[in-house]
């Protein structure tokens, strides 16, 4: 039994008589110990749909399941004890700026009823966890970004969640900060076993962390799977947008450039794992072809800590050559996929 499990979800808002589907039909099961990646562009439902798996909002249809218990069927009083094993964090920390670091990672203890001194001294384990043990009586403004999620990651460990919710969680951060978050989180989810949700519109992340990813549009899921299957062979227009405009963990600052080259003649797209790396390919196939090849991108990912490269290739207008520019690459056991126009 999957720990999440998603049935046939949708939520919908009315607003001055106007409804929008926010969620339409999703189903999604997570297990125990993924770091499970939902990727979209703003407006795909992500933050909904998260705060649909602990019911700070109530789906219109469908059910939410976590380790065998539906989450509509309880009561209040059982969803309240149902949450303590679902942690939040935020994109903008929420913390309490008039409180210092350890009593912000001693709140919800107290609120739980824990006693102060037990509090404090738990609060101290967990700051030295986040690494931040030194900040212990500084206060949030006196912090920067990453170690203000440091706290707020602190915090959320505090009441032992099972499963950790992390909404936007590095959009505020500059890269390097991010990074070492998302390092952060993924001792957590080694050291503990925590199930780790990453809701982001950054394909950087989802390949740096995640092993599990679904990718969502217009409220629905439109894609998912092991984050190497969909970065090698993604299906759906969704996946491979994302994958082609994600250079280094940025957007692509010429995007309007690539597009107008991707729309032009075939363009394929070529996967390149380790095995793949070490013979010249491209460089043997115009020696071979006695033809030029445009390469439109060329760069290398990090995708679950395995190197993998990509190159975008444009081919020459002759239906023939492109054939045997084909036929050339897959006999060298690379796959490759069309991306004429995806962008």
């Amino acid at each position: 039994m999957a720990q999440i499990e998603v049935r046939h979800l949708s939520k919908s808002f009315t607003s001055k008589d106007v409804k929008v589907d926010a969620l339409q039909d999703i189903n999604l099961e997570i297990e125990q110990g993924d770091i499970y990646g939902i990727i979209g562009m703003s407006g795909a439902g992500k933050s909904t749909l998260v705060r649909c798996l602990n019911y700070l909002e109530k789906p219109t249809v469908g059910e939410v399941w976590i380790e065998g218990k539906e989450l509509g069927g309880m009561k209040e009083k059982e969803l309240l004890k149902q949450r303590k094993d679902i942690a939040m964090i935020f994109q903008h920390f929420n913390l309490l700026m008039q409180k210092n670091v350890v009593d912000n990672v001693c709140f919800p203890l107290l609120i739980q009823g824990v006693k102060k001194k037990e509090a404090r001294k738990r609060a101290k384990e967990l700051l030295e966890i986040v690494g931040l043990e030194e900040k212990e009586l500084a206060y949030p403004a006196q912090l920067s970004g990453g170690q203000k999620q440091r706290v707020a990651i602190a915090r959320a460990l505090a009441s032992d969640p099972r499963i950790l919710l992390c909404d936007e969680a590095t959009s505020a951060l500059d890269p390097q900060t991010t990074a070492a978050i998302l390092d952060l989180l993924g001792d957590i989810n080694r050291q503990f076993g925590i199930t780790i949700v990453i809701i982001t519109h950054q394909m950087s992340v989802i390949r740096k962390i995640c092993n599990q990813v679904a990718i969502m549009s217009q409220g629905q899921i439109r894609e998912h799977g092991s984050v190497e299957d969909i970065f090698s062979h993604p299906k759906t227009k969704e996946a491979r947008e994302l994958i082609l405009r994600d250079i280094d963990g940025e957007r692509v600052s010429n995007e309007s450039a690539l597009k107008d080259q991707l729309m032009e003649d075939k363009k394929i797209r070529i996967v390149f794992s380790e095995n793949s790396a070490f013979e010249p390919v491209i460089a043997n196939m115009v020696l071979k072809m006695g033809t030029a090849v445009n390469i439109l991108k060329a760069d290398t990912k990090n995708v679950g800590g395995i190197a993998k490269g990509e190159m975008i290739l444009g081919l020459p207008a002759d239906k023939k050559i492109q054939k045997e520019i084909e036929d050339y690459i897959l006999e060298r056991g690379l796959e490759i996929e069309e991306v004429t126009g995806d962008v």
